[in-house]
């Protein structure tokens, strides 16, 4: 059985990324991109699936374990009878060379015998490779190899074959280091150079070191931010700057039930959050690359704007199910692609508009193809704003008439006319102003319950719906109105668990259409605590998020969602969509608010 989700540690190259068990064993790992069939699928099922384990020898889970400074260096330790090891896993920043997953034991003090076992299984488990030894001048290698996929292995200790395994029998003492290295290649080209792990080690820690050292914020959270920030790092597809939501798929929000998606894609609801976070830490250059990513993955078809897109802007993300994979502690269907990109969602617009106002507003050169690009969108929105759509939270029941979906649209019809008002930019001004001032009082109107005090989840319903609290954060009324008041302290009473964190919906009302529950929603839990800060009430917004930072893993890590009852993380690890609001609160709060508290 996988680790508790909480449990793995992440590493990666900005490619892809592998997810490492206090055990010593990597369960997770895609190859050649984070959205390619895995070669290590253990986490979704057994053993059978793939993995590749270092440790000593019936060894317990690793005693410590630490992030190399500001890194995703991990190093973990492990006290044996004979003394201490020390297991060092990255993965170097790749550039255009081929993906590594290089691993250094040190011994620390006595003698310690340790194991190394692979278990490679191509295409999420299902197929066993052809494994052999090749000689080369340096000596012998090991390759596995399956279709287009080869991958191989090289180490400093003598390998052998049994149970369709390959191992590794080896003694470490105290000042020794013993390297392996598994590298991906196409199997139609040669094989691939052998790695130097130390002279890969010092350049992938002088890579986050100097890329740690651009973070501008010095405020009393610094420790979370910067984590989340590696994180997001992490989850960044170099070659074109988009973001997977996170590196894995059906990691189960229910755990036993079916909410289970693959998340290894971009979704544009991330964006506004996430070029304000780079933007206010400091990262420029990402943030013009997501800002690049966005441009490109929208253009041609704007009318036709997807909720989420492949890591290189790619539209067909067909979703299917893998039968031969058990799942995360039997949460069963698993998923890859994802049917949710043919929805439609209307807040992406006002997602993707703000997006593009942040950046013209913070200092990034002026794009005049993003100019164009948010007046045909605001051109396809006037016509189509007073449409269901399945909403932020990709419901998969009937459409409905979402209050944040014509908030969103506001934001973007809002934003536009500041276009217009502020640049040269030539577009109907006056009937975008009438516009803007329609879906307003639409929303008043009908997504409102005076008798309550609150908005409302949908046009006509009595369910709440977390996605309220951005209602102050993106201007549609202000902090102190009344109404913003009123559907903060409701989402708090009626939403909240006995932790304190927040539930997306109801789910009990059937709108998503799927059986189960799921946990609280870490992003909505860090909106809370910025609505509460906004509203006066920052004594209360301290406590939770300092509340939401203690649920992080010992490595400041952080899943989509929070199970009240298990008390353990669930969903997909680590999720984007956590870390971004997470420092979006700290720097609210470190700001405005006096610090921790």
């Amino acid at each position: 059985m996988p680790a508790r989700i909480e449990d793995y540690a992440l590493i990666g190259d900005m490619q892809t990324a592998a997810l490492v068990g206090r055990d010593g064993a990597v369960d997770w790992l895609c190859l050649p991109r984070f959205d390619s069939p895995a070669v290590f699928a253990g986490l979704l099922g057994t053993d059978e699936h793939g993995f590749w384990r270092i440790a000593p020898g019936d060894a317990p889970p690793a005693h410590r374990r630490r992030y190399r400074g500001d890194s995703l260096i991990l190093e973990q330790e492990w006290d044996t009878a004979g003394g201490t090891v020390r297991v060092i896993d990255f993965m170097p920043p790749r550039g255009t060379a081929a993906p590594q997953l290089i691993r250094i034991v040190e011994g620390v003090a006595g003698t310690v015998r340790m194991r190394s076992a692979l278990r490679m299984r191509f295409s999420y488990g299902r197929i066993v490779p052809w494994v052999h030894k090749v000689t080369d001048g340096t000596g012998a290698r090991t390759v596995a190899v399956a279709g287009p996929d080869s991958v191989w292995l090289d180490g400093e200790s003598e390998t052998y074959g049994r149970d369709l395994t390959t191992y590794a029998d080896f003694t470490v003492t105290a000042g020794e280091r013993i390297a392996f290295a598994l590298t991906w290649q196409a199997s139609h080209l040669g094989a691939p150079d052998r790695p130097d792990a130390e002279q890969a080690l010092a350049a992938t820690e002088e890579f986050w070191h100097d890329w740690a050292a651009q973070c501008t914020y010095q405020g009393p959270y610094r420790e979370a931010v910067i984590r989340s920030l590696i994180t997001l790092k992490g989850l960044t597809y170099a070659p074109t700057g988009g973001i997977v939501a996170a590196p894995t798929t059906s990691l189960p929000e229910d755990i036993g039930g079916v909410r289970n998606w693959d998340y290894r894609y971009t979704w544009l609801r991330d964006a506004t959050i996430t070029l304000s976070s780079l933007l206010r830490t400091g990262y420029r250059d990402e943030a013009k690359a997501w800002r690049e990513w966005l441009l490109r993955a929208v253009a041609g078809d704007p009318e036709n704007l997807q909720i989420m897109y492949g890591i290189a802007g790619e539209r067909e993300l067909v979703e299917t199910e893998l039968d031969w994979l058990p799942g995360y502690e039997g949460s069963r269907p698993v998923r890859i692609g994802n049917g949710a990109a043919d929805q439609l969602q209307l807040d992406v617009y006002g997602e993707v508009v703000e997006a593009l106002h942040l950046a013209q507003h913070t200092g990034l050169a002026r794009n005049d193809h993003a100019h164009l690009l948010q007046l045909r969108l605001i051109s396809w929105l006037e016509e189509h704003w007073q449409e269901p759509d399945e909403g932020i939270w990709e419901v998969r029941g009937p459409r409905r008439h979402f209050v944040h979906s014509k908030v969103m649209a506001w934001v973007a019809v809002d934003r536009t006319v500041q276009l217009l008002e502020q640049t040269d930019c030539e577009g109907p001004l006056e009937r975008w102003r009438a516009l803007r001032d329609t879906i307003h009082e639409d929303v008043c109107t009908h997504g409102y319950d005076p008798e309550r005090n609150t908005f409302t989840q949908s046009y006509g319903s009595r369910e709440l719906d977390a996605s309220l609290l951005l209602i102050p954060q993106v201007g549609f009324l202000p902090p102190d109105d009344k109404r913003v008041i009123g559907t903060v302290e409701a989402i708090q009473r009626e939403l909240s668990t006995e932790d304190g964190f927040v539930l997306r919906y109801p789910t009990s009302g059937g709108v998503d259409g799927l059986p189960g529950d799921e946990g609280a929603f870490l992003a909505c839990s860090f909106w809370l605590a910025d609505a509460l800060a906004m509203i006066g009430r920052t004594d209360e917004a301290h406590q939770l998020f300092d509340k939401l930072l203690s649920i992080r893993n010992d490595l400041g890590l952080l899943a989509e969602e929070w199970d009240p009852r298990l008390k353990r993380q669930v969903g997909n690890f680590p999720q984007a969509f956590s870390h971004v609001p997470l420092i979006d609160t700290a720097l609210r709060l470190g700001r405005g608010c006096g610090g921790p508290k």
